[in-house]
């Protein structure tokens, strides 16, 4: 899902002109999906505004919360609790990226404005650029994991263990990442294959709104930290504009499990999606991406009904890993077994039983 995070090197793009599946690039992919009835279907689609706000002001207050208690810690508590404090509040504010995903998605809330008026909220928070995610996000769902129709997530994924360690606790050259990139696209600049792909010259409206949106983020950010420095409150930039500096693990081990290790050039999004089972309180602050195998399906369906989505077509689901070590220890050896056979991918097994359509949503 991170854009940043999962394009091609250049040195790869070369290499994705073509499809070994021998689908024509730009042509639908005939997805597999479970049937279900027009009834389950409505039910599954319904938006809520009240489960919109639970969901979206329930994480923002979350973060509030962190956040204050990591600044009040510079001036009353320990410094080892005050950096205990700030871990906390950049674990929670590293799921910003989640939430911003579902309000692109529009899936969030009933009222179409709230899904924006938020999605910007979120925009700003992680400085983020909803117009290049929206444009990104849109193939990677329509072409998941077929190059070079979606270069959001390319396979295979590569991890360097001792940049995870370093980056997920604190990225000290995210700053720059973050600065450099968002000034590039603020001075109009559009590179690389996949970016000069979503917005080619022939489009100068987006290419404006996104260069727009990167202005308004250096523009308010500056002021933030211009701000606090001033005034003496310098951690309320620490918290605000640099939260997702630190802290970042726990969501990247979320988030990375999404695909790693699957098949690309497939039409089953059973075999190059993962979905994987986590406890209450990290499918909330994941914004329910757990289920990503559902939300690939259905796109549609707002995060807080995936859960429904996931126990009405069960049956026809892989075995799905339980809990974030169980699902790190299969990752493994996976990108192990890659290491001495690149072209190896993991095809998980799926049930033949099929179980007959009908019944009301299961209740969560």
């Amino acid at each position: 899902m991170s854009i940043a995070n999962s394009l091609p090197h250049a040195d790869q793009e070369d290499d994705l002109q073509s499809e070994p599946s021998g689908r024509t690039p730009g042509t639908p992919v005939k997805w597999y999906r479970p049937k279900l009835s027009r009834e389950q279907m409505s039910a599954l689609n319904r938006k809520s505004d009240l489960l919109g706000f639970a969901q979206t002001l329930g994480y923002l207050l979350t973060i509030t919360a962190t956040g204050t208690l990591a600044v009040w810690g510079v001036w009353h508590l320990p410094w080892y609790l005050t950096l205990l404090a700030f871990f906390l509040h950049g674990t929670c504010c590293n799921f910003l990226i989640n939430g911003f995903h579902e309000l692109v998605h529009e899936s969030i809330f009933k009222t179409r404005w709230l899904n924006g008026f938020f999605l910007r909220i979120f925009s700003f928070l992680g400085w983020y650029n909803h117009t290049e995610f929206w444009a990104s996000h849109t193939e990677h769902h329509k072409f998941t994991l077929h190059p070079p129709d979606d270069l959001e997530v390319v396979l295979p994924q590569h991890m360097k263990w001792q940049n995870l360690l370093k980056g997920g606790f604190i990225d000290y050259m995210g700053v720059w990442h973050i600065i450099n990139g968002t000034v590039r696209v603020a001075m109009g600049r559009v590179e690389g294959q996949w970016m000069n792909h979503l917005f080619p010259p022939d489009k100068p409206a987006l290419r404006r709104a996104r260069a727009n949106w990167a202005r308004l983020l250096l523009v308010g950010h500056g002021l933030i930290i211009a701000t606090s420095i001033v005034t003496g409150y310098w951690p309320i930039a620490i918290a605000a504009s640099f939260c997702r500096l630190y802290g970042g693990i726990i969501q990247f081990y979320c988030n990375a499990a999404q695909h790693i290790g699957l098949q690309d050039n497939v039409s089953d999004f059973r075999l190059c999606c993962r979905t994987i089972y986590l406890n209450p309180l990290l499918r909330f602050l994941y914004w329910h991406m757990n289920y990503h195998t559902e939300h690939h399906m259905y796109a549609g369906v707002p995060c807080y009904r995936l859960g429904q989505l996931n126990a009405l077509i069960r049956h026809e689901m892989p075995e799905c890993p339980r809990g974030l070590i169980a699902t790190w220890i299969q990752i493994y050896s996976i990108l192990k077994r890659q290491k001495s056979d690149p072209t190896y991918q993991f095809v998980p097994a799926l049930p033949q039983a099929v179980h007959p359509l009908g019944g009301p949503l299961p209740t969560m």
